[in-house]
């Protein structure tokens, strides 16, 4: 029998995240973060390319990101609920972790590969977050697949996009659980 770390396997069935208009302050100081993000960053790498970085915003970025997401959403058209939906996130914000996925040249594992490395690397972020006690939510809104405020505002490159923006935070209140997937429904068996 393999060796089991029945909390971890506790944790892992019963996580669940916290909204991010529900986190608060305190955040995380640089110091507590950065075991959170080592171990974000210890994941599956198919090829040892490290098709990712990460954009750590403290509140003075958000506000800042606020507001281009404003003026972007006046530039682009749209509406004052679809402006303020986009911007609401870094408004409201205390501390997040944007996720890019900057896929590398590499004739043996394709971008797709690599993308998938990225959103592994998001989750495992929004895991460890919780695991060590924080609130955390996985984002991203319009702005984020917005060229022009992506790369003026985070100083993406032309190849890179963002996978997710993780809050972290302190939670004001537990979510009610949701309704969870059945294995019956997503799983199929094959024996021969």
């Amino acid at each position: 029998m393999p060796d089991r770390n029945d909390a971890a396997l506790d944790f892992l069935l019963n996580r669940r995240s916290r909204p991010a208009k529900t986190l608060t302050a305190p955040v995380p100081t640089r110091e507590e973060l950065a075991p959170i993000l080592t171990a974000a960053l210890r994941t599956p790498d198919h090829g040892k390319l490290e098709p990712w970085r990460l954009i750590v915003l403290e509140r003075a970025a958000l506000a800042r990101l606020g507001e281009l997401a404003g003026a972007r959403g006046a530039a682009l058209g749209h509406d004052t609920t679809q402006t303020d939906k986009g911007r609401h996130q870094f408004d409201t914000g205390n501390l997040a972790v944007v996720v890019v996925d900057s896929p590398q040249d590499s004739p043996k594992v394709p971008v797709i590969e690599q993308t998938y490395s990225t959103g592994a690397v998001c989750l495992a972020l929004l895991n460890t977050a919780l695991a060590a006690g924080w609130g955390a939510n996985w984002l991203s809104g319009w702005p984020s697949h917005d060229r022009e405020f992506v790369e003026t505002g985070l100083s993406l490159a032309a190849h890179e996009r963002v996978a997710g923006i993780i809050h972290i935070g302190t939670e004001k209140m537990t979510p009610p659980e949701r309704p969870r997937p059945e294995l019956k429904e997503k799983v199929t068996w094959q024996s021969e």
